[in-house]
């Protein structure tokens, strides 16, 4: 009984001393408080920032889609590799891209033409200018 109280003891002290060293430890770790460095952005910068995310988004779309993605893989570019090197492409190199992709011809969408179509069909049937869906 005496040699296991004496080894109780004995651990016991080197316990309390092994967290008062590390809690002296992180003591002085928090001292050490990491600096934030900011500043203040114009409203140019912020601006154009807006504008170059949307741009990478509006060219990440049009290589979304499918037909787009097939003549990609058909000429061996992966889709993937497409969009991290629009991701790393300029300020200027991404306007003219865009200014580009706005040129191209158009007619890629179907589905959205037909749903805009229906909208506005069913917009003037609400206001009454015309009278397509008849009540049977």
């Amino acid at each position: 009984m005496i040699k296991t109280n004496a080894f109780l003891l004995r651990n016991a002290l080197l316990l309390r001393n092994a967290l008062v060293v590390s809690l002296c430890l992180n003591l002085v770790s928090l001292g050490c408080v990491p600096v934030a460095h900011a500043e203040v952005i114009g409203t140019p910068a912020f601006g154009q920032t807006l504008t170059r995310e949307a741009r990478i988004d509006k060219i990440n779309g049009f290589l979304a889609q499918d037909s787009v993605r097939k003549q990609m893989i058909g000429l061996g570019v992966n889709p993937s590799d497409a969009q991290a090197r629009v991701a790393a492409l300029t300020d200027s190199e991404l306007q003219a891209l865009d200014q580009r992709i706005d040129s191209m011809p158009a007619g890629g969408d179907v589905l959205a033409v037909i749903g805009i179509v229906f909208i506005v069909l069913l917009i003037l049937e609400l206001t009454g200018v015309i009278n397509i869906f008849k009540k049977f």
